[in-house]
């Protein structure tokens, strides 16, 4: 399995308590936004990593997400989805986890998993990656996916209270509900990670998966499911659908702490989340009425607006993906710290 962590601007030692939790059988992949200019954040993240890898004789690979390389890459193969008007990559953390999906792939790994950079605890990396193992290792189909759930997501006021739910969660996994009980007929509850960073899939799944920009990314993924696989709408994918899709979700022990970013950072994820569930032409008019409703309700739109669609980045698959993972094979000697 390789663990992608995207980055953008983080404090280093948080990057550094991530890495440090997982697992040395795990390839390390850190796919970075973070600035260059004025103070080089990428490169003291690079001598973060490459200092942790020295004393701890483990590996891992660091890109930088406006990395010409990779835009060229890209190109060659055929997959300019993922490139902005500059010819570059695009801005985004759904960008950069499929920039990590690609080196996953170059590096010969079954499994890729995502784990956001912004944790506090290293330990609940660990667990991560252990529920991850064990998901992989209950799933019947090769294309399979791992949602982590957290059993509590701390808040400190005036004392530490744990919270089960995050708001952006809670809203978001109430309109997936919604929209999956208006095509089964049944009221259900049964999605409860749908932002959850933390997550896993096969390399199977991973090269036939759309890929949404931004924060919007892991919402869409259950979304392309439902669209793809669920029996719906019509799919080219007949041989993932004869084998089926598992998703498994796992609830954690420990609870997760990560950076509070404020109200608006919060507002920008559900406006994203509610989007992919607003386009999706599994979405019903009183879905897409209640979902309008939460986003006036909660100050993030007008009335009368709607959410504006989220960029969607085609599945690898749909371009050379071979090529693209040898070309970017071809800069390991650049990306690796292996010490």
């Amino acid at each position: 399995m390789a663990i992608v962590v995207p980055i953008k601007d983080e404090k280093l030692r948080l990057l550094e308590g991530v890495v440090s939790g997982v697992p040395h059988d795990c390839l390390v992949i850190v796919v970075s936004n973070s600035q260059r200019e004025k103070v080089d954040r990428f490169r003291m993240e690079g001598d973060v990593l490459n200092q942790l890898c020295h004393f701890t004789l483990r590996q891992a690979l660091i890109i930088h997400q406006k990395d010409p390389a990779i835009a060229r890459a890209a190109a060659e193969a055929g997959y300019h989805d993922l490139l902005d008007e500059n010819g570059l990559v695009r801005d985004g953390k759904g960008e950069a986890m499929l920039i990590g999906v690609v080196a996953a792939r170059a590096a010969g790994k079954e499994y890729v998993g995502f784990i956001d950079a912004d944790n506090y605890f290293p330990g609940s990396v660990l667990e991560y990656v252990r529920n991850y193992a064990a998901g992989f290792s209950l799933a019947q189909s090769p294309y399979s996916m791992v949602r982590i759930l957290w059993r509590y997501k701390p808040k400190i006021s005036a004392g530490l209270y744990f919270k089960k739910w995050g708001r952006i969660s809670e809203i978001t996994n109430k309109y997936l509900n919604s929209l999956i009980s208006t095509k089964t007929g049944f009221e259900t509850d049964i999605v409860v990670t749908g932002n959850a960073g933390e997550h896993a899939m096969s390399m199977q799944l991973a090269e036939i998966m759309p890929f949404a920009s931004g924060y919007a990314v892991e919402s869409q993924e259950l979304i392309s499911l439902f669209e793809n696989f669920g029996g719906i709408l019509p799919t080219k994918e007949s041989k993932a659908v004869a084998q089926g899709i598992d998703i498994l979700q796992i609830e954690t022990r420990n609870p997760h702490l990560h950076e509070e970013r404020g109200v608006h950072h919060l507002n920008t994820i559900l406006l994203s989340s509610l989007s992919t569930i607003y386009h999706s032409p599994l979405c019903d008019k009183e879905v897409k009425q209640a979902i309008l409703a939460e986003l006036v309700a909660q100050g993030i739109l007008n009335d009368g607006e709607v959410p504006c669609p989220v960029h969607i980045n085609s599945p690898l698959k749909s371009a050379r993906i071979g090529k693209f993972a040898s070309s970017m094979q071809d800069n390991f000697d650049r990306y690796s710290l292996l010490r």
